[in-house]
Formats: structure tokens, C-alpha cells, sequence
């Protein structure tokens, strides 16, 4: 039986304090509306402990060949991206995530619909780290990649085979030639 585990390069950590930046945009709004300071006394304790459940569910892992993002309370989902597709990972820090130390790592893909990012994690530790991990493994795959003999080796096939049709292609024309002078 073949073994198609892959080997775990790095299991990607979240920030202690990303429940906290998560929380804060709602919370602020409610303090500056008259209205919404009552909803705190709801929003802090529900907020809290579904942002913290969700916390709790999001994996991101790096493979020696795709990075694999789970997360999700309800609806759980399971990303996996190939690294051998990602064309772009980029580092994003707005002013409150500057605040809390925190970045937002994207991960953009060769053949995704729409615009954006087709995967968006915030609150990784150490998140300059594990992009440099991403671009390595990824660069490690593309170097392990077959090399262009065997490309070559197949041009050679398909001219062979293209000759082949040519002649034949003659040879039928020539018929046709040969019946119609008859």
C-alpha cells in the first residue's frame, strides 16, 4: 500500500490576541452609538466566545507539496492550495493591526475566479516566518520539477507522429489524383 502522507513542514500558530482585534471594530462601534452601548453587555460575552470557538477550529498547515487552511464554526472548510499554484503572498497590517501586532497574510492562486485573495489569514505568529517556509517549499518543488529532456523527448515524438500524418495525408492525396486522371 502506498504511503501518500505528506511530511508536515510547519504547523502554522495564531496570536493570543487575535479574539481581541476581532472584537474591537463591533465594540467601538457600539461605545460611539448611544444605541449600542446596552448591546455590549451582549456583544462582549457571545462575541467572545464565538470569535474564540472559531479561533479554536482554524488550522493552517504546510505540506512538502499544498499549504492546507481549515476553519469555520458552523460551516467548516478545508482549503488546499498547491504551492506549485500560488503566484502571489502578500503582508497586509492596517492601523489597527498595527495596534494589536498582528498582520493578514494573502495567498493569491494561477487560475482562481474573481478578484482578491483565494485565501486571507490573520493572526499568524511569527507570519514572516512561515511566508518565507511557503516560498522555499514552493521553490523547492519547482527545482524537483522533471527537467526539459523529457520535453524534448516528446517534441521528437510528436514531430514523428506528425510526419507520419503528412505522409500519409500525400499518399491519399495522390490516390485521389491518380482516381480523377482515370
Amino acid at each position: 500500500m502506498e504511503n501518500n502522507q505528506e511530511r508536515i513542514i510547519k504547523q502554522a500558530h495564531f496570536a493570543g490576541n487575535l479574539s481581541r482585534y476581532w472584537l474591537t471594530p463591533l465594540t467601538i462601534i457600539l461605545i460611539l452609538s448611544i444605541v449600542g452601548i446596552p448591546l455590549l453587555l451582549l456583544w462582549l460575552p457571545l462575541g467572545s466566545y464565538f470569535i474564540q470557538r472559531y479561533i479554536n477550529n482554524m488550522s493552517t498547515e504546510l505540506t512538502s507539496k499544498k499549504l492546507v487552511v481549515r476553519k469555520g464554526i458552523f460551516t467548516r472548510t478545508e482549503n488546499t492550495v498547491p504551492l506549485d499554484k500560488i503566484t502571489d503572498m502578500a503582508l497586509i497590517q492596517g492601523p489597527l493591526m498595527r495596534f494589536f501586532k498582528l498582520h493578514k497574510l494573502t495567498i493569491e492562486t494561477a487560475g482562481q475566479s474573481g478578484n482578491g485573495a483565494l485565501l486571507s489569514l490573520t493572526g499568524i505568529v511569527d507570519v514572516e516566518e512561515f511566508r518565507s517556509l511557503v516560498l522555499e517549499q514552493k521553490e523547492k518543488l519547482n527545482q524537483a520539477k522533471p527537467n526539459n529532456n523529457q520535453d524534448e523527448n516528446n517534441d521528437a515524438s510528436v514531430i514523428s507522429i506528425l510526419q507520419q500524418i503528412s505522409a500519409t495525408l500525400e499518399r491519399i492525396e495522390a490516390n485521389t489524383n491518380h482516381n480523377k486522371n482515370d
